[in-house]
């Protein structure tokens, strides 16, 4: 799976999606009304026109023309973080940062406008009903997905655990297409994936959700017991994820210190600290980082290049520093929106910069993994 895919995809999960994926400082809220705008005036005669004047008045619907409404003025904001979000995608928005949901199990696309499996999730039931990279699901239960959005697939796909659901797939390669019954299950996604490279600990962060931290716990004690000489941390292709669960990963690798200077629309700022935790470590540390570490990975890489903490590797990371808030709205679709803006802690700008390496590599995969085994061994 390539890098850009794989930063679209890894929200986009059979039962759990999130089209906004660069949001490491997604919380969640309610705004209560405020006092009217004046340019709201001009809107207000706008729908009282329509709904006066407008010549098919059977074809009126204020949902519709609410919908509409909303997103044009997110769309005159011109800013890419700050997105409208319909009921479902809402709901679906909510549960895609828990780790874990009740599905089938798959990383799915919308491609050429058809429903795409990018790859089932290992051991998961999909896999184990057959379903491969590459295959076209053409029916969700009867009924035809041509013309289904990937949000409506979504909710058609997930369901309780134990439940089934049928599904008629075209492999790919293949002419005729198969049906395959699947029982839901609820998935775990985990994010924190770990192994020993001999004496030094590799560490993959993917995103950060819910149970990052404690996923994360019982790495760092281990690592701890196995008189590890030195850490990898991984965080290239990581898109964020919740703003708590950096902080609190954070914890792992330094004893004190700002993580991260919010300012918002009033110039106001507000700094996160470190919460040391019981589980931490100071052992040498090495950061992988890439063009698409984003949001919450460059918050993590900034504060710990800002306090020498770690060697920080690979190239300028993607360079989105904004803060944004979930809302929902009255009929239940709910507004995502950049709100504040983030500084590293010496004050760093992340927002269209991105953060430079401490060494520029052009290797990838392996190599720049083994790049990091070796200068922590003192080979480089």
């Amino acid at each position: 799976m390539s890098k850009t895919i794989k930063i679209i995809t890894i929200s986009l999960l059979l039962a759990a999606i999130v089209a906004l994926s660069f949001g490491a400082g997604c919380v969640l809220g309610s705004r209560n009304s405020t006092e009217p705008e004046p340019g709201l005036e001009v809107v207000e005669q706008a729908w009282d026109i329509i709904f006066q004047d407008y010549v098919d008045k059977d074809k009126l619907d204020t949902g519709t023309l609410a919908q509409g409404a909303i997103r044009g003025m997110v769309e005159a904001l011109d800013d890419p973080y700050t997105s409208y979000l319909d009921a479902e995608t809402y709901q679906l928005s909510l549960r895609s940062l828990e780790g874990k949901f009740e599905g089938i199990g798959a990383y799915v696309a919308i491609k050429d406008e058809q429903l795409i499996i990018i790859a089932p999730i290992a051991d998961s039931p999909a896999d184990r009903a057959g379903i491969r990279a590459g295959d076209i699901i053409l029916e969700i239960d009867g009924r035809s997905t041509s013309g289904m959005s990937l949000a409506e697939a979504v909710l058609n796909v997930q369901g309780p655990a134990g439940t089934t659901v049928t599904l008629l797939v075209l492999h790919e390669g293949e002419t005729e297409p198969e049906v395959i019954e699947i029982v839901r299950a609820e998935i775990e996604l985990p994010s924190v994936h770990f192994e020993m490279r001999e004496e030094i600990a590799y560490i993959n962060i993917t995103y950060f959700s819910e149970r990052t931290a404690q996923e994360l716990a019982p790495v760092v004690e281990s690592i701890n017991q196995q008189a590890a000489t030195g850490i990898i941390l991984d965080l290239r292709g990581n898109p964020g994820g919740l703003l708590e669960a950096v902080i609190d990963v954070a914890g792992f690798f330094l004893n004190e210190g700002v993580v991260l200077d919010v300012v918002d629309n009033e110039g106001r700022h507000d700094s996160y600290s470190v919460k040391p935790g019981e589980i931490a470590t100071d052992l040498p540390l090495v950061v992988l980082v890439d063009g698409y570490s984003a949001s919450g990975s460059e918050v993590l890489a900034g504060a710990l290049q800002d306090y020498g903490r770690a060697t920080i590797a690979g190239t300028k990371t993607f360079g989105k520093g904004s803060v944004n808030i979930l809302c929902q709205l009255t009929d239940g679709s709910g507004l995502y929106i950049t709100n504040a803006r983030w500084l590293t802690p010496h004050g760093r700008l992340i927002e269209g910069e991105g953060l430079y390496p401490d060494y520029e590599l052009e290797l990838e995969g392996e190599d720049a993994i083994q790049w990091a085994i070796d200068y922590l061994r003192g080979n480089e």
